[in-house]
């Protein structure tokens, strides 16, 4: 979960006599990203171009990267990876642990004397798994204090390699110490700030107390500073806004049925929000056909699904919101049209005439409550068992999770995969789609009816995939990470959602044919409606760089806009909101705007609904 913005904002005392205060796990964790990122680069505001510089920053930050790694977070698609993708991915790849490498190492060694013959450590590493080259084997063996009369100890090797680990830590810590320039330096999203403060802190000023005091505060060197002041000292142009935001409960929903609607023909549609590794978020989208002109009623929500009584189901708090876009002459050519605006509780939905033609259906959702989960799990969920037999067997609750997801992909609701719903499935967990010959195979080995697979043949299927694996679950984990599951089997990184369309004089048609990142066509579109209904303001002095605030009931949504002919470097500050969340997980960060373009800030929302909340919003260019 992300800090409460305000929670760590408060201005210190500037009274020389401050305590120390013990650094948090957070704050550790960003300043060893920092070291480590400053090894590889001069500024954090660098970005990594190529795999062998992910490779190298990740050695330096204590993690001895497979190609398998980097190629997940290196695809075709990866042009470049800033900072805070650099931290999110140090998030994800743990460091070995020497009992993790311990472990490796014994399944090898035949004699349990804590060695491990050359030829046998040849054979496993260069004939098994992500295959090492002879030369690189050779380089282990050629270590002198680990290898002796044709053994490598690997106990040795496993306490010098933690060993080195630690040494080059504390070497590009205390550089970073020593350097004050590089130790004050902005780092990518996170601003560190002060390690001393007085436990106490005093009420904030108000935005304009702090314009007016900034130079008085800046000169007073026998105190600290504040985050949020040490943040903006060196910028000349800056915007700053306030908007304070009533409790929603509710009560009284904007969004109602039409009269009569139990008369009108309706289709429905599934999908889902997918959470990827680094942090964006990926949906369904879709065409819809309205054969002639037609009052048309269109709502978007959460699907319920299967829930364990005492478990929270955190996508069904998750908001979800649908753009309509009119398909002219061509797909290449949307016009955004209107979006699910209106809300009662959990349902977004908007009314209105179509005329006759093809839409485009593209699902929203801020980003706010859908995130990366960052509490660890207590235990893992077994997932296949073995009977007295040994016959083997999947788990009830695995089963439970595998019905749950049939029934997301089941996107027409009609009880049966059909080839494309399947695919869409496939392309999630494997990244390949399902020939005909593959689904003829299928059709003839699992349960189907009407050529479409049933959910016990996708039970069937999934039983098949563990006993191939001789009921090792890694292959199975895969799949339910890949769908959002973590290893407790909750749903925690996808938000599956229903949509439903009502037509007063025809029967509308709806047809998944894709599944895009929430960016591209979905960011133009959004952005053009915040202009289009948007507050503007400009940076002080300068009219070409515009922040445009879009203000909804449940979210605030603001877009920058740069008309200049060079790049933005924008320093974005929300410490001194209140009971809010925004989509970005951060206090303080950097986006970068192109020249002559627009795009989304940020999206925020409040923590509790029922109370209000405050948001402030400081941005600021530093010139160079």
């Amino acid at each position: 979960m992300a800090d409460s913005p305000g929670s760590g904002a408060a201005f210190p005392s500037q009274s020389p006599r401050t305590k120390k205060y013990s650094l948090t796990e957070e704050k550790i964790f960003y300043m060893n990203c920092r070291a480590a990122y400053l090894t590889v680069f001069k500024s954090s505001l660098e970005n990594i171009i190529s795999k062998d510089q992910l490779y190298l920053v990740l050695q330096h930050a204590g993690r001895n990267p497979s190609q398998k790694t980097i190629n997940k977070y290196w695809t075709s698609q990866t042009a470049k990876l800033n900072f805070d993708d650099f931290c999110v991915i140090l998030r994800k790849e743990k460091p070995t642990s020497k009992a993790d490498l311990l472990k490796s190492f014994r399944q090898l060694d035949v004699n349990d004397d804590g060695s491990i013959l050359h030829t046998d450590l040849y054979k496993f590493l260069t004939k098994r798994g992500e295959k090492m080259t002879r030369e690189e084997v050779n380089a282990i063996i050629n270590l002198p204090d680990v290898n002796a009369d044709g053994k490598f100890d690997y106990i040795k090797f496993c306490k010098l390699y933690m060993t080195t680990n630690e040494q080059c830590l504390k070497t590009i810590l205390g550089k970073l110490e020593v350097d004050s320039k590089l130790k004050c330096q902005q780092f990518g999203s996170h601003i560190e700030g002060t390690l001393e403060r007085d436990p106490s802190p005093v009420p904030k000023p108000s935005p304009r107390v702090i314009r007016k005091t900034n130079q008085e505060m800046f000169s007073n060197k026998g105190g600290s500073r504040s985050p949020l002041l040490s943040s903006t000292r060196n910028f000349k142009t800056s915007v700053s806004l306030t908007i304070t935001m009533s409790a929603n409960s509710n009560q009284n929903p904007k969004l109602t049925e039409p009269n009569l609607i139990e008369d009108w023909q309706c289709v429905q549609s599934k999908g889902c929000f997918f959470l990827e590794e680094d942090g964006k978020i990926i949906s369904h989208q879709y065409r819809m056909h309205i054969p002639e002109k037609s009052m048309v009623y269109l709502t978007i929500k959460p699907l319920k699904l299967s829930q364990v009584e005492g478990k929270p189901s955190p996508w069904l708090s998750v908001d979800t919101a649908l753009y309509i876009l009119v398909e002219n002459e061509s797909q290449a050519n949307l016009q955004p049209l209107c979006f699910t605006e209106l809300q009662n509780r959990e349902v977004f939905g908007w009314t209105g005439e179509l005329g006759p033609g093809i839409y485009w259906l593209i699902p929203s959702t801020t980003g706010c409550r859908l995130k990366k989960e960052r509490k660890p799990v207590p235990e893992e969920a077994l997932l296949v068992y073995r009977d007295e037999t040994g016959k083997l067997f999947l788990t009830k609750e695995f089963r439970s999770a595998l019905s749950d997801i049939f029934e997301v992909i089941d996107l027409d609701g009609n009880g049966l995969l059909s080839l494309e719903e399947y695919n869409f499935f496939e392309l999630r967990a494997s990244g390949e789609k399902c020939d005909e010959d593959a689904w003829a195979v299928c059709r003839e080995n699992f349960d189907t009816k009407k050529n479409e697979l049933t959910r016990q043949g996708f039970m069937e299927l999934n039983m098949m995939e563990a006993s191939d694996q001789g009921g090792d679950p890694r292959d199975l984990w895969v799949i339910l990470h890949s769908m959002g599951y973590n290893k407790a089997l909750e749903l925690t990184e996808a938000c599956p959602f229903v949509i439903n369309i009502h037509a007063e004089k025809c029967k509308p048609r709806i047809k998944a044919v894709c599944m895009e990142a929430c960016n591209g066509q979905l960011e133009k579109t959004i952005c053009k409606y915040v202009l289009t209904n948007g507050s503007a303001k400009s940076m002080d002095g300068y009219e070409n760089i515009i922040i445009y605030t879009y203000k909804h009931d449940s979210w605030i949504t603001s877009v920058i806009e740069n008309k200049l002919d060079n790049k933005l470097i924008i320093h974005v500050n929300n410490e001194l909101s209140k009971n809010c969340v925004n989509n970005k997980g951060l206090n303080t960060y950097v986006v970068e705007v192109a020249p002559k373009s627009t795009m989304v800030c940020q999206h925020v929302m409040p923590l509790n609904e029922r109370q209000e909340w405050i948001y402030h919003f400081l941005s600021s260019i530093k010139w160079t």
